[in-house]
């Protein structure tokens, strides 16, 4: 190729590219600079675009922020110089958001409004605890940018904000534990009145919106984090209502409530299932009236009052979060079961046992009694209603005297010196099972009701019930009064006394209708206190179920 033409080519592909710059950046800024209803795609349809062949959406993806978010606050200055609020003195504490964002004809914007709470923001001292805000402002998706502005309290499309909290299970969890298990002040969100702030300030709030990773979210990637300021300027020149003051929170899994809260009542559902076994058990091992006679009145009362109480409280938990009534109510339903049907049942054949019958007697004296008992017991269970609900900043410590249902029965044992009254299973499976709920509540660390863990409390209730559970058990064993020395014991009958030998050289038992050889002493021989003879074996046996003279049927002291 010559010189010549070889100039002239270049100066053709230097005009191509020069015009191609020039229509580029012409016609391209024009559309960039075009306002926003006018342009084809909005911003984030773009990035979505760029981004659709990935697994992750793209940075400006739309993520919908509606939920409940929980956190802290504090003030950016140490002190809070705040000339309408006196009182707020504290520099920090926790927070609860509840926001809704709504799409709107702006491509890329959201409205958003809802309520945020803080709590502890005054002095203990100080009749209010927590501040509430009502506020409102736009989620701007494709930038992550969150800005709310207090609404001055008035009514929106959202309604009422507290009827939103009133229906979020989160909430309504909280407040029935903070309500029965009396938490922290922080936890009382209902407990005392609301100081709306936004009545009395301009509140302005700029926050980032973030995405919890997998690693710290356990794999859920529909949680957030925000992260923002929260300033009031002045209007009237009176200065700020308090300083600025930092936020940030994380929002919370409601699902993850449904999930522990349905897996608890499971749990309770097949404790009751275990405890119904028990009873049966035990019933078997007491099948006649001598053998119930043994067993505290007391100790199956004061269970079936716990029984009562749990089933009360399920079945409020159930009303109250109307979204989980079935897994509450059908716990409530099994508790019902067994303190109804199966622990009155028992009670009523333990009162019976221990109830001499006359032959003579009415049927109206025995309703009259039956309806005393009764009233006791409709009426204890009443009162430790009104009891629990006067002393209520003493809960755990309640809790913890409701426990000692095995106390009645260890002085029975020592008053009566029975003989083996409880099956070894019984107590062993009731101790266990009745420690489950309490160490759930107030041990389990992510708990559904979200009460703070107290291991000490759990520790020292496991320790009491074990150490009644140990009692019972050695009593079972050793003897009731095995830790009782013999020199404060009263004198008790000896069924291996001397007698006559020659008044009688043989006998017959009546219990096995063999001969017992009189003539040569031996431990094989026992004589009642109306003088009958019987094998050792035979009456030992005879007394673990019936106290009474297998001849003539007169009651027997214990052996």
């Amino acid at each position: 190729m010559s010189p010549m033409k070889s100039w002239n080519f270049s100066r053709v592909l230097f005009r191509m590219v020069f015009g191609s710059w020039l229509i580029i950046s012409v016609v391209w800024p024009a559309n960039g600079l075009r306002p926003l209803r006018q342009r084809p795609k909005s911003w984030g349809d773009e990035w979505l675009l760029v981004s659709k062949d990935e697994h992750e959406l793209g940075p400006f993806s739309s993520w919908n922020i509606t939920g409940t978010y929980k956190g802290d606050w504090r003030f950016l200055n140490s002190a809070n110089n705040s000339s309408k609020f006196p009182d707020f003195k504290k520099s920090k504490g926790n927070s609860v958001l509840e926001l809704m964002s709504t799409p709107t004809k702006i491509t890329g914007v959201h409205y958003v409004q809802g309520v945020i709470i803080f709590h502890g923001v005054f002095d203990d001292e100080h009749d209010v605890a927590r501040a509430k805000i009502r506020v409102e402002g736009v989620y701007i998706w494709p930038f992550r940018q969150l800005r709310m502005v207090g609404n001055s309290g008035k009514e929106s499309e959202f309604g009422q904000e507290d009827d939103y909290i009133l229906s979020n299970p989160y909430h309504l969890l909280g407040v029935f534990s903070s309500q029965v298990f009396q938490e922290s002040p922080q936890e009382k969100i209902w407990k005392t009145p609301i100081y709306e702030m936004e009545k009395h300030c301009n509140i302005e709030i700029a926050a980032q919106i973030s995405r919890v990773s997998s690693m710290q979210n356990d794999g859920d990637h529909d949680r957030y984090h925000l992260d923002g300021l929260m300033e009031t300027p002045s209007v009237d020149d009176d200065g700020d209502c308090f300083s600025p003051m930092l936020l940030n929170a994380t929002s919370v899994n409601v699902e993850v409530y449904y999930n522990k809260a349905v897996n608890y009542t499971l749990m309770v559902t097949f404790i009751s299932f275990l405890q119904v076994l028990l009873l049966i058990r035990q019933m078997e091992h007491s099948n006649t009236h001598s053998g119930a006679a043994k067993v505290s009145i007391l100790m199956i009362g004061h269970q079936a009052i716990m029984d009562a109480y749990i089933c009360l409280l399920h079945l409020t938990a159930g009303i109250l979060v109307e979204s989980l009534f079935n897994a509450f109510a059908t716990a409530a339903f099994f508790k019902f079961v067994v303190f109804s049907i199966f622990e009155m049942r028992y009670l009523l054949a333990i009162w019976k046992a221990n109830r001499p019958m006359n032959n003579g007697e009415n049927w109206e004296a025995m309703r009259r009694e039956l309806s005393a008992l009764y009233s006791r017991f409709y009426g204890i269970l009443l009162g430790g209603i009104l009891v629990t609900y006067e002393f209520l900043k003493y809960f755990r410590f309640i809790l913890l005297l409701l426990h000692s249902f095995w106390i009645p029965q260890i002085i029975i044992n020592i008053v009566r010196d029975s003989r083996k009254p409880l099956h070894p299973h019984y107590i062993l499976g009731i101790t266990i099972t009745r420690l489950a709920v309490p160490l759930y509540a107030f041990g389990c660390p992510h708990n559904f009701m979200r009460i703070e863990p107290d291991k000490k409390w759990c520790v020292c209730l496991s320790i009491f019930m074990g150490f009644q559970a140990s009692i019972l058990l050695l009593q079972h064993y050793f003897g009731s009064r095995w830790f009782i020395p013999r020199q404060i014991l009263p004198e008790k009958y000896s069924y291996y006394r001397r007698f006559d030998p020659a008044a009688n050289n043989a006998t017959d038992c009546v219990i096995c209708m063999t001969t017992i050889e009189l003539s040569h002493r031996s431990n094989d021989c026992m004589v009642t206190p109306c003088d009958h003879f019987f094998h050792s074996s035979c009456l030992q046996r005879w007394m673990d179920i019936k106290m009474e003279c297998p001849t003539c049927r007169r009651p027997l002291p214990p052996s």
